[in-house]
């Protein structure tokens, strides 16, 4: 959870604020960005651009505070990132995590039952995943099973809490050889998965707090049978289209007890300080299984004479 993300939970629900350098929605990533993000992998600077150069308009943030688009904050570096160079090539990705001295870093502090969480996603926000590689103590290097489905250029993200306690998000860039063909993500608030169907009832707004229902239903039934999953009922994980500027969030305050279950409504309350198109993947656990939701919605741009709204008071806590 990036200290800089600080959110409250509302009763049921939980907070997101979605974050990061804010794009022209509906902008697809053209070759030259996709140049630029690997230029920057490669030099390893302190900060990613992510390639908003090639938008029409810049976000005044600078790019280092941008959460994921770095490939190194904080005293850490996310170094040595190999996977497989072309898809149907079985293979192994793996990375290390170093300090400002080039050593590798073996000691974690565990956040979502996990010392790190690892997210991979397309240029284009397809081909999305969640895991959890594992860490070899002797040598600091962190290691999953890995097979590319499909060409084209990823961004690696790694999610951990050093062992001093900072929270720090670290992103990377592979290249998967191969034909790529760009998907054109649309607004959809329907997910389709694993025949569960997940909706979200709500909009986004920049610069106001809104209100955003997720529903899961199966059969036409509403699940009232969420399990905890890595400490939580839900977690989201949030892009913004373009540049993948990155923010993980899920449900904080007291962890489920254990056999203890939840649904079929997930309540948020969002806020979009600007406007952009957003690709949003909701994992869930049902049955021992977890399901990924996944969801793209516009934020336009508030009304001159909209206040923002407030959400209801509560106390707070800490998310991705």
């Amino acid at each position: 959870m990036n200290t800089g993300a600080r959110l409250g939970l509302y009763g049921a629900g939980l907070v997101v604020a979605f974050g990061g350098a804010f794009g022209i929605a509906g902008a697809l990533v053209p070759d030259s960005v996709v140049t630029n993000w690997t230029e920057q992998a490669n030099m390893q600077e302190h900060s990613e651009s992510g390639g908003a150069a090639a938008h029409e308009s810049t976000p005044a943030a600078a790019p280092a505070a941008l959460p994921g688009l770095a490939i190194s904050a904080g005293g850490f570096v996310l170094a040595d990132v190999t996977a497989p160079a072309r898809t149907g090539e079985q293979g192994e990705l793996s990375f290390q995590i170093q300090d400002a001295s080039g050593a590798a870093v073996t000691e974690f502090t565990t956040a979502h039952e996990k010392e790190l969480h690892l997210i991979v996603a397309r240029s284009d926000g397809s081909e999305f995943r969640h895991v959890h590689p594992v860490l070899d103590h002797a040598t600091g290097t962190w290691t999953t099973p890995w097979e590319w489905d499909a060409a084209g250029s990823y961004r690696v993200f790694t999610d951990f809490t050093s062992a001093a306690g900072s929270a720090l998000t670290l992103s990377s860039i592979v290249q998967v050889a191969g034909d790529f063909t760009p998907v054109a993500p649309q607004p959809t608030a329907v997910s389709e998965v694993d025949g569960f169907t997940v909706s979200l009832d709500g909009e986004l707004a920049a610069g106001t707090t809104s209100e955003l229902v997720i529903s899961v239903s199966r059969g036409g039934e509403p699940v009232t049978s969420l399990e905890p999953y890595l400490g939580a009922f839900g977690h989201l994980v949030a892009l913004r289209e373009g540049d993948l500027a990155f923010l993980h969030v899920h449900a904080d305050g007291a962890d489920p007890a254990p056999g203890q279950t939840a649904g079929p409504e997930i309540v948020f309350f969002a806020e979009a300080p600007t406007a952009g198109r957003y690709l949003l993947y909701l994992d869930f656990q049902v049955d021992g299984k977890v399901h990924t939701a996944e969801f793209v919605l516009d934020a336009p741009h508030a009304a001159p004479d909209a206040a923002p709204s407030a959400a209801p008071d509560a106390s707070h806590g800490d998310a991705h």
